[in-house]
């Protein structure tokens, strides 16, 4: 608010006399004096504004999230947005598949709950639905490129009991096209016979699977993206050089459960998704 300057008014100390007063003289100098000042004070009243619109502004950014300020977004690292996840419900009284008191390694929640959902903006591979979330076997052994390997896993899974398979496929706009396969056998010492005998790094390569040449141990593979001591896993990607794509996959011995998770992309299957997806699915059988 401006200040408003008033000129000194002089109260008489005696009586006017009838001698003639000077006339005052009005100098041009204190209108342009006024002139002056009332410009110097428009222009401080601007500076003003623009002082408390840049402070506003400043606290205003200091209060957002960085990726909310144009151009200071942080750059993505490739992860997916995927939906909220949640471990579904126990039926009452049962125990945890790593639980003391669980002696299987039974997951007693339902197995078609315990599969990963896609990511947002991803496309459902329907192909992978099977009837009432349960999946043929078949299905999944087409993920094995050779017919003799497809034939010696087939009976593997029918001398050791398999029960279920549930699974999810999907595509993301990358053109990445992601499988996930859920196998449930009777207890947790099948599993983990089978994944010793079968799919673990330090004895096997595990199996040549659909789309990958050779492949190697991934060595970059995070170990701690399972998230748990008690989950098992053995991570491979394919050697190059490749073909039109590469793969990744990784194996996890969950309990009663084994896990196959696939990857798949034109020109490179990246990693920081792969290890993303290994890791929350990780976290739901965990």
């Amino acid at each position: 608010m401006t200040e408003q300057h008033t000129e000194p008014v002089s109260t008489p100390t005696s009586a006017p006399t009838d001698e003639a007063q000077p006339a005052p003289v009005l100098s041009p100098v204190v209108k342009k004096d006024r002139r002056g000042l009332r410009a110097v004070l428009r222009w401080t009243a601007v500076v003003a504004v623009f002082a408390a619109v840049g402070a506003t502004t400043a606290y205003g950014i200091t209060r957002m999230d960085r990726t909310d300020v144009p151009g200071l977004a942080t750059a993505s690292d490739g992860r997916w947005v995927y939906p909220e996840i949640t471990l579904p419900p126990l039926p009452s009284g049962s125990p945890g598949p790593f639980d003391e008191a669980n002696a299987a390694g039974a997951h007693y929640a339902d197995l078609r709950e315990l599969v990963l959902p896609a990511p947002e903006g991803a496309t459902d591979d329907k192909a992978l639905r099977g009837s009432d979330g349960w999946l043929a076997p078949k299905v999944f052994l087409t993920e094995l490129t050779e017919a003799g390997e497809r034939d010696s896993f087939r009976q593997k899974l029918v001398d050791n009991g398999l029960r279920h398979v549930a699974a999810r496929g999907w595509t993301t706009q990358d053109g990445t096209h992601t499988r996930v396969y859920l196998l449930r056998f009777g207890t947790a010492a099948v599993v983990d016979d089978l994944f010793a005998s079968e799919f673990a790094a330090f004895s096997s390569t595990g199996y040549a699977m659909r789309g990958s040449e050779a492949a190697d141990v991934d060595e970059a593979f995070p170990a701690k993206a399972t998230g748990s001591e008690d989950i098992q896993h053995s991570v491979y990607a394919e050697s190059e050089p490749y073909g039109a794509e590469q793969v990744r996959y990784a194996y996890l011995a969950a309990g009663d459960t084994l896990a196959v998770i696939m990857q798949s992309r034109k020109g490179e299957a990246l990693a920081v998704p792969f290890q993303q997806t290994v890791a929350l699915q990780s976290q739901l059988l965990g």
